[in-house]
């Protein structure tokens, strides 16, 4: 769906929250996990649906719009996120059944198949570093869309992401984390 196709959001959220549920889920989920997921992707289309009157096609398309209120949403999640990642660090990624509910969480963390060196670094990304990082990684958005997704500057996208992806190199000695080997 693209913003042509949508005239006018207050008359066809319905096609919006079909259009996009699927692709925000799985974008939080990788962020907060399932179960957090449902919780936040709900919280994501009724703040959208609230805000509807107020769109403007002009700053950021429909999708766009949705992933910045998703990655400001899972902003008030941070603190569970970043203590599931230092969680994976210091002990990996448990095994489901012997888990107990806060490994079970860590479990969920989209980095739970990440080295705990990996992980570890994610965590200690100041938060701007991370929300780029990850729609990078997880949403697969452009520089643009970032950028309008979190209301920055487009220069701004791409010095966080090398600032994100230097300290995550040094993090891990040197290695490319996006190579085979080092998941």
């Amino acid at each position: 769906m693209t913003v042509t196709e949508v005239p006018n959001l207050a008359d066809s959220f319905s096609e919006v929250f079909d259009a996009y549920f699927g692709e925000i889920h799985r974008y939080v989920a990788q962020r907060l996990g399932v179960d957090d997921a449902e919780d936040v992707v709900a919280e994501t289309f009724l703040a959208a649906y609230r805000k509807r009157e107020h769109y403007d096609p002009a700053r950021a398309s429909v999708r766009t719009w949705l992933y910045g209120i998703a990655t400001n949403l899972v902003g008030k999640h941070r603190r569970a996120e970043v203590r599931a990642l230092r969680a994976i660090a210091r002990h990996g990624v448990p095994d489901p059944a012997s888990a107990g509910h806060e490994e079970r969480v860590a479990a969920r963390v989209s980095a739970q198949s990440l080295r705990p060196s990996l992980a570890a670094a994610i965590a200690r990304l100041n938060s701007g570093d991370r929300d780029v990082l990850l729609l990078v990684a997880l949403a697969g958005l452009s520089h643009e869309e970032i950028a309008e997704a979190l209301g920055i500057p487009y220069g701004t996208v791409g010095s966080r992401l090398s600032r994100a992806r230097r300290k995550l190199r040094d993090a891990l000695g040197g290695a490319n984390p996006m190579e085979a080997g080092h998941g």
